[in-house]
């Protein structure tokens, strides 16, 4: 009954730590930046600059917001190298969940009590290494 409760903690948390990496992709704040606001144009009083994985955007304080998609990833490498990064740890990370789920005790499928050991340990590996 320990190692069924062991387990079911285990993956319940490496499948949350999973769902964050998924919100993290989706998030639009990644960097902002406050522009004006002192000494500035008399009709734009401040704005915000901000951009995620996508795109670049800017709102005024009319609230007003322009977005344009980054037109070539190539200049921007270190979007890519992170987009990169997060497709391959949500990938490995499916497959983490998946081989955890069909490994843990408490299911039905995944064969003997050797093989689900196997997939076990296959999936904490892929947690890991996602």
């Amino acid at each position: 009954m320990r190692k069924r409760l062991i387990q079911i903690s285990g993956f319940l948390i490496s499948s949350l730590g999973w769902l964050f990496v998924l919100c993290t992709m989706a998030m639009d704040y990644w960097r902002i930046t406050k522009l004006g606001g002192q000494g500035g144009s008399y009709i734009i009083k401040v704005a915000w600059y901000w951009s995620n994985l996508w795109s670049d955007c800017y709102t005024d304080s009319a609230a007003v917001t322009n977005c344009r998609d980054y037109p070539v990833l190539w200049n921007v490498a270190y979007v890519q190298a992170v987009r990169g990064l997060l497709m391959c740890g949500l990938t490995i990370g499916f497959f983490a969940v998946v081989c955890c789920f069909v490994g843990m005790e408490c299911t039905y499928i995944g064969g003997s009590d050797k093989t689900k050991d196997k997939l076990l340990f296959a999936g904490a590996v892929l947690h890991f290494v996602g």
